[in-house]
């Protein structure tokens, strides 16, 4: 189901009152009608917004679409209060959203994490570039795709090796975020599904791609490794933390063999890597999905 599709294409009627142990009623779809006491586990994977009847004014659209988040994805969302499996819980996934949050805690259970400031002041990121006194890199705090004036943006890790450049009063206007350069060996991406961890070594034959492999896919290959017991636990921990049941993290193995924490992304893409290396995503989501109440944290 398509969340986009209600209200025009999907109905949704609930009843709760005292005593009861969740939301009760029917979701009418055009693939057929869902008992909401039955459901046991929800995979929700970037839901697109809802579609407004543009019969209505601007603000007619606007309470519309509020009353339609609060309203119908609030029902969703309870569905959780009753023992449902969400993959991800929708407020989890958005608190995940927040790198601070996700490197504290990358940090509180023992993964390696690039020496970080997030600053606005331009003089204190130039003080600490200079304390820092190796390359580092610019990376967008709330992630690489932004939409500019109707057209979708990428912006990609940028190496920096001067901090003059940090002194610029531009960067002011907003929070910054800076991190140490981790020389390379590989990188891997690991997807962590509720216990277990399926990783896949990334090498870039590209220098764009050894900055940033989502630059230039085309240089890439692929080996399906298994990482460290003890990286493993903590990449566990780490969702368990979270309260994210599925994770997709990107992490640097130096050429000393130590991994690096950089990110997880709660609805992170992993088909490719099970077209490419073999990696038995779907069948590990499964299994997690089957399990449905039994798994709800």
């Amino acid at each position: 189901m398509d969340t986009a599709d209600f209200p025009a294409r999907v109905s949704m009627t609930a009843h709760i009152e005292t005593g009861s142990r969740g939301w009760a009623g029917i979701v009418g779809t055009p693939r057929g009608a869902l008992d909401l006491t039955r459901v046991g586990a929800v995979y929700s994977r970037r839901p697109t917004q809802f579609r407004m009847d543009e019969r209505m004014s601007s603000p007619e659209r606007a309470f519309a679409y509020a009353e339609a988040r609060y309203g119908f994805g609030g029902v969703l969302a309870a569905l959780r209060q009753s023992g449902c499996l969400w993959l991800n819980d929708p407020m989890a996934a958005m608190r995940a959203e927040y790198k601070p949050v996700q490197l504290v805690t990358a940090a509180q259970v023992g993964l390696s994490v690039p020496k970080t400031v997030i600053t606005n002041d331009p003089h204190k990121a130039h003080a600490w570039a200079k304390e820092l006194g190796k390359p580092f890199v610019y990376k967008a705090v709330g992630g690489i795709w932004h939409a500019d004036e109707g057209k979708v943006r990428v912006i990609y890790t940028k190496p920096l090796d001067d901090p003059d450049e940090l002194l610029d009063p531009a960067l002011a206007r907003t929070s910054q975020m800076f991190q140490e350069w981790v020389d390379k060996a590989y990188e891997v991406r690991a997807l962590v599904v509720g216990t277990e961890v399926l990783a896949v070594r990334i090498d870039s034959a590209s220098e764009r791609g050894t900055i940033d492999w989502r630059s230039d896919y085309g240089s890439l290959t692929y080996e399906r490794i298994d990482l460290p017991s003890e990286i493993e636990d903590r990449l566990v921990e780490l969702h368990d933390r979270l309260h994210l049941v599925f994770g997709a993290v990107d992490l640097i193995c130096d050429p000393q063999g130590r991994y690096h924490f950089l990110e997880t992304n709660q609805s992170g893409e992993w088909g490719w890597l099970n077209q490419k290396a073999g990696l038995p995503v779907p069948e590990a989501l499964a299994d997690v999905l089957q399990k449905g109440p039994a798994w709800a944290r």
